[in-house]
């Protein structure tokens, strides 16, 4: 338990009015535009705007209090202390309560010709010229011609257009177009996000991707295949409400096929969509790009440089302990255990040493022999491998971002809610007891990866120092 500290109602209320942009830069963290608000590059779920923030993966938002709790895996009181400055002294700014009036929906204003747009998909992104054209024509597509505050200067951007069901325009994506530098891309104010850039075809399948350029260049890649009879919807984001939109005034589409990027975000990203997608019983695949996403895949066939995948570390690191954990579970089978070795088995996690990685991986051994134990009662045949691989397949790593203790005192509570394990069980309390026996192995492993991850940052930045 932490110490108590009395905090007034002022202090509260100063501590929730923190800009958190402000205070994250402070942190060494790196925010991206998006649109108004900003994106944290170490987690793209994450959108942040003055002192509010909101998590599009687990839907969680808040103000500055929830966030450092959240984030940073603090009580009340060290959150609250933190952004008050604490033992660091750091003073970070209030954000001013702003009257803000939300403009209506407009597109950029559109040049008149395409010649920049069509050099910078085709030469630069090597989208194939007869997929521009066609997009170009269905008014997808266009150059925008914008100025400067100062009216001085003239921008161009290429412009990816979402209409609704009634084709009206209501969502656009911004892409710039000159290749020095980096460019800029985001979506247009006051864009709907349930009506992000988008292709309806015949079929019943549905491509998903995370931008417009992973869109075209997907098409590009299979443009040999009769691809306009399928359906197509870019994210311009990881945000899935495009997707289901199109699900629901669709209702033909009964296949989703997500093509997010390959990297730690796209996974994430993928692994939420699926376990959405499960709940309305719709079917779905998942296509992976070589590199790092579909355009990067162009630029490789091509022999030109490209971005190379990213494997996500929590599942690297996932088969590795899942491995561990099979070992033990052959060892123990040898073992009539019962609940009390669970409870002594998870004691020993509590013990914050070098060992404390293996104390999880050996309790959640025990509670899947446990899980075992249950299902020979109740007549279901399952091997050691078979249950390892069930917990491995469960696992999401959008839903283990906490740091590792915190699940630990979720494990703790799940424990408490145990009767008396002593005498004779009907068949439902059985199945509900082997349920909750996996249940604890699963958050056990989702501790020991994250505890795992931290021991390896700190082996890779000596001066990390672990919460």
């Amino acid at each position: 338990m932490g110490i108590y500290i009395h905090f007034t109602k002022e202090q509260k209320e100063k501590a929730n009015s923190v800009d958190l942009e402000e205070f994250l830069r402070m942190q060494g963290e790196t925010l991206l535009p998006s649109g108004r608000e900003k994106r944290l590059k170490s987690n793209h779920s994450i959108t942040i705007r003055g002192n509010e923030w909101f998590d599009h993966a687990t839907k969680e938002g808040g103000l500055a209090i929830d966030f450092v709790q959240s984030f940073y895996g603090l009580a009340f009181p060290d959150a609250v202390t933190m952004l008050l400055g604490g033992e660091q002294g750091e003073v970070y700014s209030i954000v001013k309560k702003k009257e803000e009036v939300r403009k209506p929906f407009e597109l950029p204003p559109k040049n008149n010709e395409m010649r920049r747009v069509f050099a910078y998909l085709i030469k630069h992104r090597l989208i194939d010229r007869d997929v521009v054209s066609f997009f170009v024509k269905e008014k997808l597509i266009y150059e925008s011609k914008e100025q400067s505050k100062d009216r001085i200067k003239e921008y161009h951007n290429a412009i990816f257009v979402g209409y609704d069901e009634n084709g009206i325009p209501c969502h656009a994506h911004k892409r710039g177009i000159y290749t020095e530098g980096k460019s800029y891309k985001g979506n247009i104010n006051s864009s709907n996000p349930c009506y992000s850039f988008h292709y309806l075809g015949i079929s019943d399948r549905i491509y998903v991707f995370e931008a417009p350029i992973d869109m075209l260049s997907f098409i590009t890649i299979h443009k040999d295949k009769d691809w306009k009879k399928h359906s197509y919807v870019a994210l311009c984001g990881v945000s899935e409400q495009a997707l289901f939109k199109m699900l629901e005034i669709n209702p033909n589409l009964s296949h989703v096929s997500l093509c997010l990027d390959h990297d730690t975000a796209g996974i994430e990203a993928s692994e939420k969509i699926v376990d959405m997608l499960k709940e309305k019983n719709v079917g779905y695949n998942r296509l992976l790009s070589k590199q790092k996403d579909w355009n990067e895949d162009l630029k490789a066939g091509q022999n030109l440089t490209a971005i190379p995948s990213e494997e996500h570390p929590q599942h690297l690191i996932k088969d590795e302990i899942c491995n561990e954990i099979l070992k033990i579970i052959k060892e123990l089978e040898k073992i009539e255990l019962k609940y009390e070795d669970g409870l002594k088995a998870f004691q020993k996690t509590q013990k914050t040493n070098v060992l404390q990685a293996e104390a999880m991986k050996m309790a959640s051994a025990v509670f899947l022999c446990l899980t075992l134990k249950e299902f020979r009662q109740l007549g279901i045949t399952m091997t050691s491998e078979g249950i390892i691989q069930k917990m491995s397949e469960e696992f999401r790593a959008y839903q283990n971002r906490r740091k590792y203790y915190l699940t630990l005192f979720d494990v703790e509570t799940e424990l408490s809610t145990f009767k008396n394990q002593n005498g004779i069980f009907s068949e439902s309390d059985k199945a509900l007891t082997a349920k909750k026996y996996e249940k604890i192995a699963l958050e056990l492993l989702k501790s020991t990866i994250r505890l795992e991850l931290e021991h390896q940052k700190q082996v890779q930045n000596p001066a990390f120092k672990m919460a």
